[in-house]
């Protein structure tokens, strides 16, 4: 099991710098991959820049980027600029994000989703793999100068239509919150979906929160987490499944976040995220793996555990 670390913005409370903070700590802890969290604070690519000249070795991927608001060459011409500032591979993430996000903080129609996916992970498949002297993009007549960014390509997927995008031209297929059931029933999604293409699967990771010996504050960061999923398709389910029908059916109903987060149980964390001694936790990564999980992205709760050192040191690579 490959393990990456998430510094993600987050928008409560929480120092604007702290993904700087959380991404420095993982580099000195031998973290491998630092992933750029994109949101309505920081631009990734630029997160992405400001970690690389910070940090000493770590791999960079900037996103997911909510492809509704960047077109390709905007996002892999972010990543070349990238590359060629911290001299480090950097890869990209793509995802659809929200309604919440798209419209209500771009201002942008959050229309064909998944459509909108496909074709997009099809264009940046293809100007990432392109090289410097050919045009930027074809028949612009603007010669391409940087070099490729030399990551990896993600896609972040759920759906149908999005499991495909991400089979036909991501290296690696990324999930967000999700219990090791769902990682097993997306793995098979994902195989079906290279056996219907003839292609190789790609790699599959997923964004977990993560919290080792927590305090009470750092809990309840992780189910404040939680409870943004509460009413999605799909996440609403596998919580009824859990055992918390009641807390579904009051998000369903409008109650807003403060409401949610009283009522959701502390056990509720112990269905998508890693949370516990570290003994517990080491076992819930292992049912990960065994569940087909590829690579895990910490997202380290940071309230009461500044930088998420106590989390990223107990888990950090042998």
């Amino acid at each position: 099991m490959d393990i990456s670390v998430v510094a993600v913005g987050r928008e409560d409370d929480s120092p604007v710098e702290e993904p700087l903070r959380v991404a420095v700590l993982a580099d000195r802890l031998g973290y491998r991959e630092v992933w750029a969290g994109e949101g309505p604070t920081w631009d990734s690519f630029v997160l992405a820049t400001a970690i690389g000249a910070a940090t000493g070795q770590a791999t960079l991927t900037a996103g997911p980027v909510p492809v509704s608001v960047r077109d390709p060459l905007t996002i892999v011409r972010g990543a070349a600029s990238t590359a060629a500032v911290t001299g480090r591979p950097v890869g990209v993430a793509l995802g659809t994000s929200s309604k919440r996000v798209v419209e209500g903080v771009h201002g942008r129609p959050r229309t064909r989703p998944a459509a909108a996916l496909a074709e997009s992970a099809a264009a940046v498949r293809a100007l990432m793999d392109s090289r410097p002297g050919e045009p930027i993009v074809p028949g612009s007549g603007f010669p391409r100068r940087l070099p490729p960014p030399g990551g990896m390509v993600t896609v972040a997927a759920f759906g149908e239509r999005a499991v495909a995008a991400a089979v036909e031209h991501a290296d690696r297929m990324l999930l967000d919150l999700v219990s090791p059931e769902q990682v097993r029933m997306l793995r098979a999604r994902m195989l079906a979906a290279a056996e219907r293409a003839g292609r190789t699967p790609p790699r599959l990771a997923a964004w977990l929160p993560a919290a080792v010996d927590p305090e009470p504050e750092t809990l309840t960061q992780v189910l404040r987490s939680v409870a943004g999923y509460l009413t999605v398709p799909g996440y609403s389910d596998m919580f009824v499944e859990a055992g918390f029908a009641a807390v579904v059916e009051l998000a369903a109903k409008g109650a807003d976040p403060d409401t949610l987060l009283r009522a959701l149980p502390p056990e509720a964390a112990d269905t998508v995220a890693l949370v516990g001694d570290v003994g517990t936790v080491r076992a819930r990564i292992d049912a990960y793996a065994e569940a087909g999980l590829d690579e895990i992205a910490l997202v380290p709760a940071t309230a009461g555990d500044p930088a998420g050192e106590r989390t990223l040191t107990a888990l950090r690579p042998a």
